[in-house]
């Protein structure tokens, strides 16, 4: 057996292909440090009752996220409903106010919860509530006669990034198996006839 008859390409792109999936496994791995993060800084979020300024960007709510906020709604530009829970999880419809702020700004609040699809009737006033990602700020008493909606927890956010480098693992660890099979049988096999 020589290794002088080692197929040079094959070999070198199976080798790129190892390495690729071994650095998308040390990547997942990074992430879910990062998530992990994140998810602590939500946990401590929650824990905090001092109320922080309405976030003006998606970069501002991001750092803001679980935390307790207030705003007035100086005009309500549309109400739409979507899919939502309330506070004992049963399944029903979250009121969402787009609301235009003094500033110029806007925000969606999420009014309240309720089964019943007909859109609730706010005309706009005070706000409080918890930031919770889109970001909406979801009423802390609920508005408009609705019910609570059900609180934003960052708790079922998942972090199956351990998951995901495991699996890149695996894929790296069967190609090198396959490939190093397939060589043993070219290699046992001998010269080529001709």
């Amino acid at each position: 057996m020589s290794l002088r008859r080692l197929p040079v390409i094959p070999t070198l792109v199976v080798v790129l292909a190892i390495g690729i999936m071994l650095r998308l496994g040390f990547w997942q791995i990074d992430r879910m440090h990062e998530k992990e993060a994140l998810l602590s800084r939500y946990a401590g979020a929650q824990t905090m009752s001092s109320e922080v300024p309405w976030p003006d960007s998606a970069a501002k709510a991001d750092q803001v996220l679980y935390r307790h906020a207030s705003l007035d709604c100086v005009r309500v530009t549309g109400i739409s409903t979507m899919a939502g829970q309330n506070v004992s999880g049963d399944s029903g419809i979250a009121q969402i106010a787009d609301c235009g702020l003094a500033d110029g700004t806007k925000a969606r609040i999420v009014l309240g919860w309720s089964r019943d699809p007909k859109l609730a009737e706010w005309r706009g006033g005070r706000i409080t509530g918890v930031i919770a990602p889109g970001p909406r700020l979801v009423a802390s008493p609920p508005l408009a006669g609705l019910e609570a909606n059900k609180v934003p927890d960052p708790s079922g956010l998942p972090n199956n990034h351990f998951a995901y480098a495991v699996q890149w693992f695996l894929f790296a660890g069967v190609a090198l198996v396959i490939y190093a099979l397939a060589v043993r049988k070219r290699l046992a096999a001998g010269p080529p006839r001709g």
